[in-house]
């Protein structure tokens, strides 16, 4: 008995969970070392020093590419720019080794009652108690709407799930580091000190604000150890690696998660008597033939590729397009977008979404903005943009609505005249509603459901038709 304690307690801190690492500012010779770190933490790096597994290939090089592979980077087996942005996003600490989308602990490390108790030990004075105490019910309930798992509070004693807020050595063997580093962890679901969760008193917690960690997120993450999960290499899980911002008002469990979750507990039983809810969210796949993008900018180089909540970023080297969130990159961004362009005179990227346009210089939102899309001088009979593109030769932007489009000069901001002309006229072989479009090396592109053409907007030529995810990878392999 004393030895299976002992090895309950080895196997608990082997998977203590949960540590977000803050970005942080490093010379090339630091983010070495940072990157040696950071793969001992969370991919089994060794200290091995023997022969080089194969042609010089060392176990770093081994364990960076496993990493790229784990977060849909370009697989180089070197630290570049990609590589190193990645490690510096906040994130948990549990390791990433599972490769694949939701995944457990294993060992039937899950909880053998469906009844669990929790207790808040203590606050933060970040929030007011009811502010923790909301988010703490809200981040459990995300868990007790999929799976029979019913969760009960206690106020004294030792519960299922003891969470408390605790800044350096907290009685754990994983003291936290001050601010900027790890915000929290947790740990798996056992005996003891299974199942309890623990947050960084020198963070920031807020209850709705951008600034600072949302407790709710964090929180939900966390329970999400504590039942028995581990990582999902799927961008849009709520138990992915890294920490993204979720309105706690508007969140559904997304699809992997639900699916992680109902294979350790099952489903919810009480659906059957509910009304049906939201629809869990499932990550857009960029090599679905079929899918319709919402919309295709270029920002600095980039080509971006928008599709529901995700966009991906496409660099001109790039094999993989990262996918993200949009709100990782504009926490005030609108989601199911309906066009995008990068405009070179504000120098800004700007989102279109109903009636409404949003513009963001790097990641803040531009003063003045959201403004109604009649401030570019469209009719307001116009309801909403199907596409827009700025054609660098003319210095004008176009704007595409049902079947006909408009041209806006930049400089003058201004409507030309003439306009809006039916798109046949100058795109003669797309005969579908136009969804996206976007300029690039000297190439515009339209698309039009699921697939693109390729024109050359001097000449008026058709080049080539080709499938919508054309720039997303998916053609190499």
């Amino acid at each position: 008995m004393e030895n299976m304690k002992t090895l309950n307690i080895c196997l608990l801190l082997s998977l203590a969970v949960t540590v977000y690492s803050a970005p942080l500012q490093q010379t090339s010779v630091q983010d070495e070392t940072f990157a040696e770190g950071y793969l001992k933490k969370f991919f089994n790096l060794t200290e091995e020093t023997g022969p080089t597994v194969r042609r010089g290939i060392s176990p770093l090089n081994k364990k960076l590419a496993e990493m790229q592979r784990f977060f849909g980077l370009q697989i180089t087996g070197y630290i570049n720019a990609d590589t190193m942005a990645m490690m510096k996003k906040p994130r948990c600490g549990v390791p990433d080794t599972n490769i694949g989308q939701f995944s457990t602990f294993g060992n039937n490390l899950k909880w053998q009652t469906n009844s669990l108790t929790y207790r808040i030990e203590n606050y933060t004075p970040d929030m007011s108690v009811a502010e923790v105490d909301d988010s703490i019910q809200k981040a459990l309930d995300v868990w007790a709407k999929v799976t029979p798992l019913r969760f009960t509070r206690i106020y004294s004693g030792t519960a299922d799930i003891m969470i408390s807020f605790g800044s350096g050595s907290h009685g754990d063997f994983y003291p936290f580091d001050g601010p900027g580093g790890t915000l929290a962890h947790a740990f798996a679901p056992s005996n003891g000190i299974g199942g309890d969760a623990h947050f960084d008193e020198d963070e920031t917690f807020t209850f709705r604000s951008q600034t600072g960690y949302v407790l709710f997120v964090v929180a939900a993450h966390e329970f999400g150890h504590s039942l028995g999960l581990s990582h999902s290499n799927d961008p849009g899980a709520l138990m992915y690696p890294t920490y993204s911002y979720r309105n706690p008002d508007t969140f559904v469990l997304p699809r992997d998660d639900v699916k992680g979750i109902q294979s350790l507990y099952g489903s919810n039983p009480d659906d059957d008597n509910n009304e049906p809810g939201p629809e869990p969210p499932t990550t857009p796949d960029a090599c679905d033939s079929t899918m319709v993008l919402d919309a295709v900018a270029t920002l600095r180089g980039e080509m971006l590729f928008f599709k529901d909540s995700f966009f991906w970023r496409s660099y001109i080297y790039s094999q993989s397009p990262q996918q993200t969130l949009i709100t990782n990159a504009w926490p005030n961004a609108p989601v199911n977008i309906d066009a995008a362009y990068e405009s070179k005179v504000l120098n800004s990227i700007l989102l279109f979404k109903g009636r409404r346009v949003w513009a963001f210089s790097g990641s803040d939102l531009v003063q003045g903005f959201p403004k109604s899309i009649s401030s570019f001088g469209l009719p307001i009979s116009v309801d909403k943009i199907d596409a827009a593109f700025y054609d660098t030769k003319s210095r004008k932007t176009l704007f595409f609505v049902g079947s006909q489009y408009y041209s806006y000069d930049e400089a003058k901001k201004r409507m030309d005249r003439g306009f809006p002309k039916n798109v046949a006229q100058t795109f003669s072989d797309v005969t579908g509603q136009v969804t996206a479009a976007f300029q690039y090396r000297g190439f515009t592109y339209i698309y039009s459901g699921s697939y693109m053409y390729k024109y050359s907007l001097r000449s008026r030529r058709l080049y080539r038709v080709l499938r919508s995810n054309y720039f997303l990878g998916c053609n190499r392999h």
